[in-house]
Formats: C-alpha cells, structure tokens, sequence
C-alpha cells in the first residue's frame, strides 16, 4: 500500500461543498485506508489573478491502486462535480484533484508528473500539505516544512471547521 496525498480546490459554486462532497466520495473507496484531510485555507488565486479566490485542502489516503487508476477515479469525481476541461490552465473551477505526491514514486510523463512540478511554488499547496506532514520529503524538491518557510502565505487563511457550505 502506498502512501498518497491529493490537492483539492475549488472556486466556483460551492467550494467548501464541493471539497467535502469530494472527501466524502473518495472515503466512500473500499482501497481507500487511513484518510486524513488537512484544514482548507482560502487563498488567492495563483496563475490566473482575475477570479473568485479558491478553498483548497490536501487529504491523505492509503491505496493499493495505480497512479494511474488514482488519476483516473478523482477525474471521475471532478466530472461529476461540473468540471469542464477545456484546456485553459490555473483558471476558475468548480473541483481540481490533483495527485500531489506518491510515496516511492517518482516520473515524469503527459499524464502525470509526481512529485508535482510545482508544489514548491504554491501556498495553496504546501499549507495544507504541511499541516499533515510537514516532515515530508518531496523528492527532487525538499523537505515541505522548508519549502513552506520559503514562499509567501500571507493571502492565505485557514477556515474555520463550521464554514458553512
């Protein structure tokens, strides 16, 4: 079994909803063991500025599954939630999973890169994701504790656990 940690954010709708419809849908999984979700944060959007500011949050999971069967179900989850790919990147959405980090699995292909190229550059990310392991070795990156001390987080806020949806 493989340890796994997943980005979850949205902005459009619901997205205090939307992430806890998500969670709820991937505990539902019978190879899912161990789920952990960190707090969700509202932060500035990154990339695109002009849009509604998201709620993110990264959850931790046990698996036996793929990465690429992984990919695959939380694409499922973002179908079912409204998401559109239309190929338009860091824009507005209604859910975005992404495979953040596998444990022991490094590569590099046009489906999927792990670690995730860019998880050294966003707050959005390394709060949450440092909540639950700040410990964490990102291989080819560095430790998450020292890559959350070198970014700026100050347009980000951790929500309270009663927000409503």
């Amino acid at each position: 079994m493989s340890k796994v940690y997943v980005g979850l954010g949205a902005n459009l709708g619901r997205p205090v909803r939307q992430l806890r419809q998500a969670l709820t849908q991937m505990s539902a999984w019978p190879q899912l063991h161990g789920l952990r979700v960190s707090s969700f944060y509202r932060t500035p959007p990154w990339g695109l500025t002009g849009q509604p500011d998201f709620i993110n949050a990264v959850a931790e999971l046990g698996t036996d599954w793929s990465p690429d069967r992984l990919l695959a179900e939380l694409q499922r989850i973002e179908a079912e939630a409204g998401r559109v790919r239309l190929g338009e990147r860091w824009g507005p959405r209604t859910l975005d999973l992404d495979i953040l980090h596998v444990e022991g699995v490094s590569r590099s292909d046009p489906d999927l890169t792990l670690p995730h190229p860019r998880i050294a550059e966003r707050a959005f990310v390394l709060l949450p994701l440092g909540e639950l392991t700040p410990e964490l070795e990102l291989p080819g990156q560095g430790q998450v504790r020292a890559l959350l001390a070198a970014i700026d987080t100050s347009g980000c806020q951790r929500l309270d656990a009663a927000e409503p949806d």
